[in-house]
């Protein structure tokens, strides 16, 4: 049990009160006056100090026994009237209900710096959200303006053109990450369903293997049945994908493989790329962070395409992590609800399937 610190007010309050004890058993015809000293005094120390209740009933039974074996001694031999002894449980009562009183403030304090704290961290978060957003929002609306502008100043041309639409729609695709980060803490984010989980990854396998031009491996898949939103699994998996396409060059190689952990399953996304900085991956799972600091469009992205997979992760009460080296980085989802099939079969695991890079 931690020790109650005294602090030299609480030490002089009890060279005070041994004072007035004194008093009370050598002037017997005046010891009401140095008994309400102490209760006084006492009453004023716990409203500066407000000890904790183990501490303050130490005190309090101390003050009872002495003051009240001292008067309950002069009521005895005839020094006191023994309706003196009454004022030992009224003050004590009295000093219980301003404690009682005390405590309570100090509740109600706690509760409101806690509630000022959250409408802090609240108002905060909420100005680096419109911070980054505006930010991130600026330079394709920039670019498409620009692109425009030249259209309207000169004759039509196919290039601009499509070069204003792929910034509108990366404008779009910004705007519905961030309204989906907006929403991933809310009760009703998740529409969980039955997921039959090697059909579904092998679906989304394919149509990653279709469009971007990479050595795409399809690794052991666990089999069973996931309780999952299987749309926002799928935001989540096109994320981690996506990022791996980001980081590889045509030819290096993309593999998508899932595992049973425990009672869940882990989905892992691995990638031939040049892996992590260390100093990075404490940052990557964040909104708007990047593995480098320099925003490289060249690479693609905003920076919150893994921190969907942490917040649709976090929905589920899963988590997501990354390992990296110099040859790739592994990032692995991992959902705690998964029902492993039974296995049909004692034949080997199949070998990993991979679909050719297209010509």
């Amino acid at each position: 049990m931690p020790r109650l610190r005294l602090t030299g007010l609480e030490l002089a309050w009890g060279a005070f009160a041994v004072a007035n004890l004194v008093a009370m058993a050598v002037w017997e015809a005046w010891e009401t006056i140095p008994f309400h000293f102490i209760w006084v005094s006492l009453t004023l120390l716990y409203g500066f100090r407000v000890w904790r209740v183990g501490p303050m009933l130490g005190v309090l039974g101390f003050v009872i026994v002495s003051t009240g074996s001292l008067i309950l001694y002069d009521v005895h031999v005839g020094s006191q009237l023994g309706g003196e002894l009454t004022e030992v449980p009224l003050m004590s009562a009295m000093f219980l209900a301003m404690v009682w009183h005390a405590r309570r403030r100090q509740a109600a304090l706690r509760e409101v710096e806690q509630l000022a704290d959250a409408r802090a961290a609240l108002l905060a978060s909420q100005e680096q959200f419109l911070h980054d957003a505006s930010h991130e929002l600026r330079t394709p609306v920039t670019i498409a303006r620009g692109h425009l502008e030249v259209l309207r100043r000169s004759g039509a041309s196919a290039g601009e053109i499509d070069v204003a639409l792929d910034e509108l729609g990366r404008i779009e695709r910004i705007v519905e990450r961030l309204l989906l980060l907006a929403k991933a803490d809310r009760p009703d984010f998740l529409a969980l369903t039955e997921i039959e989980l090697e059909a579904f990854l092998e679906d989304v396998f394919m149509r990653f293997a279709e469009v971007a031009p990479r050595r795409w491996r399809l690794g052991e898949l666990a089999r069973g049945t996931l309780t999952a939103d299987a749309e926002q699994l799928r935001i989540a998996l096109d994320a981690l994908l996506e990022n791996a396409v980001k980081h590889t060059e045509p030819g290096e190689v993309v593999e998508l493989r899932s595992r049973a952990v425990g009672g869940g399953v882990a989905i892992e996304v691995a990638d031939g790329g040049g892996g992590i900085p260390h100093a990075a991956l404490g940052r990557i799972f964040e909104r708007f962070g990047r593995a480098d600091s320099a925003r490289n469009r060249s690479v693609g992205g905003v920076g919150l395409g893994l921190s969907i997979v942490a917040a649709i992760a976090r929905a589920h009460g899963g988590s997501c992590s990354v390992t990296t080296d110099g040859d790739g980085s592994t990032f692995s989802l991992v959902l705690p609800v998964f029902q492993a099939g039974e296995a049909e079969s004692p034949e080997p695991a199949a070998p990993l399937r991979e679909v050719p890079e297209p010509a």
